[in-house]
């Protein structure tokens, strides 16, 4: 199994999967040629990639779509409003529309419903080899009856996206400030560190910390919440990463759990 984050936050998102047999990607954002560019610097080639799954259909999670389907044919798997949203897929031929749970050969993707701004939001529990990887940004709030389904998992791929106090201090107008910290917006720092506490138990071999806003908090603050509130919960884990815009991040390599 391989996991790697390609890029994450604002100005794109997506990230690789590998089970021995089959490769896909986790939406698809920046552009085609940086997509291109950071799989090879991975040991990956572009035209290798079976599969892209869609978690929703904001521009930072598909501008790469278009051109990277137009130059190596992948199939896509969204949900039906997904679908509708993108216009340009109507006369694509390998479009599979996806509900709860699919398999990509030996794969296994377990879809979940999560609270942002836009016609459908999912995101994903995807087991290789009876490990499991769960990823969750984009989300104003996390449903509790997805607690179970969620819990003692090997990797999390979590959003951390803002510090709050940063942002409402911050120089973003009142209504993009209420947008981000509603319940149709992105998790806080505080807000992921909760989760994760309640979440992770002895399978668990990293986290990663995804969807980092630029203006509105470090990774300083993103890490120091998150031990912080493991500490209140008398938690000992510290093998916590936070994921990058511009370079990848790596999550796992053949069950060794890679460094940053």
């Amino acid at each position: 199994m391989k996991v790697v984050v390609l890029a994450s936050g604002s100005e794109g998102n997506s990230t690789f999967i590998a089970s021995e047999n089959h490769k896909i990607l986790l939406d698809l954002g920046k552009n085609a040629k940086y997509i291109k560019e950071h799989l090879k610097m991975i040991d990956e080639d572009a035209s290798n990639i079976e599969a892209i799954v869609i978690s929703h259909t904001h521009k930072d999670h598909t501008s790469a779509l278009k051109v990277f389907l137009h130059q190596y044919h992948p199939f896509i798997y969204l949900t039906e409003k997904q679908y509708y949203d993108l216009e340009f897929l109507k006369d694509y031929d390998k479009v599979v529309i996806y509900d709860e749970e699919f398999y990509i050969g030996d794969i296994k993707v377990s879809s979940f419903h999560t609270s942002h701004d836009v016609s459908d939001s999912r995101n994903f529990i995807i087991t290789i080899d009876k490990q499991k990887i769960v990823s969750l940004t984009d989300t104003g709030y996390l449903n509790q009856k997805y607690f179970k389904l969620l819990t003692n998992c090997d990797y999390y791929l979590f959003e951390s996206n803002h510090d709050v106090e940063m942002l409402l201090n911050g120089s973003y107008p009142v209504w993009l400030k209420q947008r981000i910290v509603g319940t149709l917006g992105h998790l806080s720092n505080k807000d992921s560190s909760f989760y994760l506490a309640k979440l992770i138990g002895d399978k668990t071999k990293k986290i990663v910390l995804m969807h980092l806003s630029h203006e509105n908090n470090t990774e300083e603050k993103a890490l120091e919440t998150l031990f912080e509130t493991f500490r209140e919960y008398e938690i000992d884990f510290e093998n916590v990463f936070c994921a990058k815009q511009d370079e990848v991040t790596g999550v796992c390599d053949d069950k060794i759990v890679m460094r940053g």
